[in-house]
Order: structure tokens, then sequence, then C-alpha cells
């Protein structure tokens, strides 16, 4: 049997492997020294392999024969409290499992997403957005991760969860900690899971018109802990992701002048945007854990099971043998494919035309090469974004939402109640003080 592969080991978890300035030069020598696939370091003391090309990370992917998702072997050799098991341990979603069970899973999340109507998720990203706005607005400067990106997915997947407005700083704070990977990890994971718990609760004693009722209630007929970290997945991929969707595309826009000229003019709208850092800066860079079966040969690297083998989206995007095609993997492939990629792209086109609507001259209020990003070995995210502007001073002119729960099921109304102005349960989906005005009776 060949010998393990050698040190040094990449770290994948420290400030300078986070910086934008050095992640490419890292792929760049992975790929020179080791081919297809490196070994890394995905946090201190716990080693993997990094899959750094196109055609390697669709060899992973795309093969259920060779390769699994479920992380319980390998897990079972660390203490239960390590910090990376917060996203690489193993939970009963459809994120860690295969075939059959998996296949149940996704179901349960893909139906809950598509009860989630289009335009109602328009209506409320606005609401949400001018809300958030308003904050800043009259300040002329703000900090676009803290005060709009990061806050933005907590209050919408709080009220697609059928939660207040006043749980989503947690969680903020506890996500946050988990996508970080380090000492923070394991205070993150419980607080994390007793939001979560916290929720179940709630849902069960009171169910509703939103997402948790309808897992709750879906005919795979999910057991309390499958519930759970059902919502653990939902929430968690819904609000780390689409934040830093939404802090890259502002980047994206704010250091590009001919872009910002073509959006602020019209002639152009934030989907390219949001296109192009799909394939230069994936919200989710490295991740999507894979381990294989038996020992193999893969790439010119001896893989052992109980190794985790991570694919980096970003480092397949900027792979030469695919760079200036268009191809990315920031929603991976296969079986594993993001089930809420559009959702999540809806949500980032709509909060940055929400705010490029509202603030036509928004620029930097730093030197570019003064944005940081955070240090974590999973993601591609910031850590702050400081914006300048005229300072507005006159309320939104947002358009009246739809007079409807953003969630909605397949049941519909009588025909006396299709007709009413607004339900009684559109209240608790706009925030405490709503832009537009629309309070509810």
């Amino acid at each position: 049997m060949p010998p393990p592969p050698p040190l040094p080991y990449y770290a994948l978890y420290t400030d300078h492997f986070a910086q934008a300035g050095n992640r490419a030069a890292y792929y760049t020598s992975m790929r020179e020294h080791y081919g297809a696939i490196a070994p890394v370091e995905i946090v201190p003391g716990i080693h993997g392999w990094l899959v750094v090309t196109y055609q390697a990370a669709q060899d992973v992917l795309l093969d259920q024969t060779h390769f699994h998702k479920d992380p319980t072997s390998w897990a079972s050799k660390l203490p239960p409290d390590h910090q990376v098991l917060g996203m690489l341990g193993p939970r009963p979603n459809p994120l860690f499992t295969d075939g059959a069970q998996h296949a149940r899973y996704r179901q349960v999340v893909s139906d809950t997403f598509a009860g989630v109507a289009p335009h109602h998720l328009r209506d409320t990203v606005r609401v949400v957005a001018d809300h958030l706005i308003n904050q800043f607005a009259r300040d002329g400067s703000c900090d676009l991760i803290a005060q709009f990106a990061r806050p933005l997915p907590s209050y919408l997947f709080n009220r697609l969860f059928g939660q207040p407005d006043d749980k989503a700083p947690r969680l903020v704070s506890a996500l946050a900690g988990l996508m970080e990977g380090m000492d923070k990890a394991p205070a993150a994971t419980a607080e994390f899971e007793q939001y979560m718990g916290d929720l179940l609760a709630d849902k069960a004693a009171r169910p509703g018109p939103d997402m948790a009722t309808a897992m709750m209630q879906h005919p795979a007929g999910l057991n309390e802990l499958e519930l759970l970290h059902h919502f653990v997945l939902t929430v968690a991929a819904g609000q780390e992701p689409t934040t830093n969707l939404i802090g890259n595309g502002l980047l994206e826009y704010l250091t590009d002048d001919a872009l910002y000229t073509h959006v602020v003019n019209g002639t152009l709208d934030v989907r390219p945007v949001l296109d192009r850092v799909l394939g230069t800066r994936p919200p989710m860079a490295n991740y999507g854990q894979h381990f294989v079966r038996q020992p193999r040969m893969f790439h010119n690297q001896w893989l052992l099971p109980d190794v985790p083998i991570l694919i980096s989206y970003e480092a397949a995007a900027q792979d030469p043998a695919v760079l200036g095609t268009g191809a990315h993997m920031a929603w991976s492939q296969g079986p594993h494919t993001c089930p809420a990629s559009s959702m999540a792209t809806t949500i980032a086109e709509i909060a940055l035309t929400q705010l490029i609507h509202r603030l036509p001259d928004l620029h930097l209020g730093v030197p570019a090469n003064e944005i940081r990003n955070r240090p974590g070995p999973y993601h591609h995210a910031l850590e702050a974004l400081p914006a300048r502007f005229t300072p507005v001073t006159a309320a939104t002119r947002s358009e009246p939402p739809w007079p409807s729960n953003p969630y909605t099921t397949a049941t519909e109304p009588p025909d006396d109640q299709r007709h009413q102005a607004t339900p009684a349960s559109w209240r608790t989906w706009l925030p405490a003080a709503c832009p537009a005005g629309h309070t509810g009776p």
C-alpha cells in the first residue's frame, strides 16, 4: 500500500488562506504539487483531501459507486464535541446520506422549498430589504455585511419558518461560529441546535402556513430527530451562503466601475453580477464532504476510507481547463446538487436590486485593498463591507406586498375568503416597522 500523502498539508483555516489575494495562489500551488487533489488541514489536527480541478470534482460528485457522503465512521473516532463536527459531523438529513435514505430526505426539502410561492418570496425580500435599508439610509454610511447582507436572510428565514424577527440574531451569531470552524464552533453548534429545538417545540404546539410545519406534515413522516436536522440544514443553507452571495455580489458591483455604471443606468440587471460571483467567489468555497468506500487510487493519489474529501467549488471554477468558459460548481453537481439554488439567487437578486434602487450612489467606504475575508475553511465570506452614499431621508415607495403569507399550501381557501384584503396571518410576516405601511388588520 502506498504511504500516506507527504507533509506539509495546506491549512484551510488560516487568515492567510482566507484572503482574496491568496486563495487562487493556494489552489494553483495545490495543482502544481499534487495534481487534481491535494492534502489539506481542515481545522487544526484534522486532515483530509481537497479536490481542486473541475474534472476530478465531477468524478467524485457523480460517482456514488466509489464515494459516499456518510461521515459516521470517520466521526466516531473524534471526541463528540470536536469543533469540526459542527459542519462535517453526521446528521440525518440529505447532506450526509446516500441512496434511498437520501432520496427520502431530499424529497422533503425539495417539496418544502417548492411550497414557497415565488411572487410572495420576492415581495417579502423587498419588504425586509427596505426595513433594513431604512435603519441606515439617513446615516450616509453603513457596513453592508453587518447591517444588510447578514441580517436579511435571518429575518427572511425566520419568517419562512414562522418565527418572529427578534429570534433572528441567534442565527447570525451561531452560524458565523459554525462556518469559521475554530474555537467558537462547539458553542455555536449548541446555540444553533437550541434554536432549532425551540423552533420544533413551537411548531409542534402551533402549526401554521410555514416551512417548518410543511416539513412536520410531509408524507415522508420524519421523526423528531430527523425534523430537527432538516431544520438545521434548511436554515443553515439559507443563511450563510445567501449572506455571502449578497455580500460578494456587492463587492463585485462596488469594485467594477463599468459594471456599476451599467447597473445604475439600467442597461444591465444584477444577475450577471451574481453569475460572476458564483464562478469567482462562491459562497461555499470548500465543502461537499465525501469518503471513499474502499481504498483506491484517484487521480494519482491513494485515498483511504475515513479520510474526508472536500470539493473546492472555488478552485474547480478557476481550473485552467475550464477558466473562461463560464463553468462553475457553486451549486455542486449530481444527486446532491443544491435544491434551493433558484431561491437563493432570487433572494440575492432582489436584495441587491432594492439596495441599488434606494442608494444609487453607493460606493466603498475604504480602499478596496482593505476589504478582508473572514477566516474559515468552508466559506468565502467578507468580514465587513464599509460603504458610503448620499443620505436618504424620504420614505421608501415600496410596492404593497401580496396580501398573503409567503408560504402557500396546496389547499385552496373557501370562495368567500379568497378576496379578503389582508389575512390576519400577514401581520407576523412583516418587520416590526414595515416601511411600506402594511401592518395588517
